[in-house]
């Protein structure tokens, strides 16, 4: 008898909340912790930016993930450390040294979070079929973003309320990352349960190191190079930089805009008013925009859609060039924000499951990590530059440019190789 083939609901929800939760912790609520305790904020800008360096990197180690025992052992085993780096976080922002101990903790956290998503999207791809895969590319996002929230947003108040309470500012937060770790070490338990053993999910063997024997050292190599021979690779690392080229500009300029003053041109709204636009509002159609893409993409295929969400990534982005001339209240920033995340969860959704479609054969696990890396520097380079570059020319001549910069990613469109939907695609009926 074979053993039933286990819900994806009973493990992907979970499970890419464990991928959200120290990525929020490393990247935003780190910067809100250092600036409670008092560090300056050139410190806090520099070394919170490099703490993202792991997940641009993560390629470099993709291969030792796929080559040595299973994607569900790594999940399993990273769990477990990053559990104790959470802690080791909770230790140390009350110690003497705090800045040093505590980045160091949140450094090795950092390391240990880019492998648990090169291992979790691995196991992704062996755990579910293409229809699958598309369908739940939408529940996967829902979750990670609940993982923002529960970060971002509960963790912090929570903190909030208990700096005031006798251990202080740092009592506060290392209570509230002791809560974290515990928490964490109740998802390992569960994942050691809830995980199911694909029967692909077995370490991948390099051609040329014999049957059984592992890929040596220069086994990243031969992955990478694998991985670029397939066609139009230059086409296709291209699209990846820049089909969210738009976006990764916007990110990290709106709510600045909307906060700005009216003189300085932005919106003036309250910091209540971003939160709820963003935190509620915004937040609720990006989970709606990403859970509807992929059902679309299960339903009728990539190649049906491929046009039309990426179109839904960029157009909107119209809104902000009006709001920039207009300077509207409220009452019209705010659907025009949803409507902005609606169509950057749709976009999005796509964009994913283009990148597990490039990521194919033996080593799918090690060419996904490629992939996203490539896209993690597509969003931080020109995050990094978007400041600068909104200063010198303004809001009004920012958002014209956010909205140029959309084109060159559809330009790649027409260019990019054939893009199967396999089941997908059958299933729907198309040709």
């Amino acid at each position: 008898m074979t053993r039933p083939q286990r819900s994806p609901w009973s493990f992907v929800p979970t499970l890419y909340f464990a991928e959200g939760v120290p990525y929020v912790l490393v990247n935003t609520v780190s910067v809100i912790l250092y600036k409670k305790l008092g560090v300056g904020n050139a410190s806090i800008a520099l070394w919170t930016s490099l703490l993202y360096l792991p997940w641009v990197l993560k390629m470099l180690w993709g291969p030792l993930v796929d080559t040595r025992s299973t994607k569900r052992a790594w999940i399993l085993r990273t769990q477990v450390v990053q559990a104790l780096c959470l802690a080791a976080v909770a230790a140390t922002v009350a110690a003497p040294g705090f800045f040093a101990w505590s980045l160091a903790a949140f450094t090795l956290a950092a390391l240990v979070s880019a492998t648990h998503d090169i291992a979790a999207d691995g196991f992704y791809l062996h755990a579910l079929d293409e229809r699958a895969q598309a369908y739940f590319v939408g529940v996967r996002t829902l979750f990670y973003r609940a993982a923002m929230i529960f970060g971002s947003g509960l963790l912090v108040t929570v903190a909030g309320r208990l700096e005031g309470g006798p251990r202080g500012v740092a009592g506060a937060w290392s209570a509230v990352f002791a809560g974290a770790a515990v928490l964490y070490g109740g998802m390992w338990l569960y994942h050691r349960a809830a995980l199911p053993r694909p029967p692909t999910d077995r370490p991948a063997v390099a051609a040329a190191a014999g049957v059984g024997r592992p890929a040596a050292a220069d086994g990243w190599l031969r992955i990478v190079a694998a991985w670029l021979r397939q066609p139009r690779a230059g086409v296709i690392v291209a699209f990846i930089l820049l089909y969210r080229l738009g976006e990764a500009l916007l990110l990290k300029l709106a709510a600045p805009f909307l906060l700005d003053g009216r003189d300085a041109g932005g919106l003036g709204l309250s910091t209540q008013q971003v939160g709820l636009a963003y935190g509620t509002i915004g937040l609720g159609c990006l989970v709606v925009g990403g859970v509807a893409g992929g059902w679309l993409i299960g339903r009728f295929g990539l190649r049906r859609l491929l046009w039309p969400l990426a179109l839904a990534l960029n157009v909107p982005h119209v809104a902000y060039l009006y709001l920039a001339h207009a300077q509207p209240g409220p009452a019209v920033a705010f659907p025009l924000v949803a409507v902005e995340q609606l169509g950057y969860g749709l976009g999005t959704t796509a964009f994913m499951v283009v990148l597990m479609r490039v990521s194919r054969g033996e080593h799918r696990t090690s060419h996904y990590a490629i992939a996203t890396g490539l896209m993690a520097l597509g969003m931080m380079l020109p995050g990094m530059a978007s400041g600068a570059i909104q200063a010198a020319v303004g809001y009004r001549a920012f958002f014209l440019l956010v909205l140029l910069c959309g084109l060159p990613g559809l330009a790649l469109l027409p260019l990019l190789p054939r893009l199967e939907d396999g089941d997908a695609d059958r299933a729907s009926g198309s040709a």
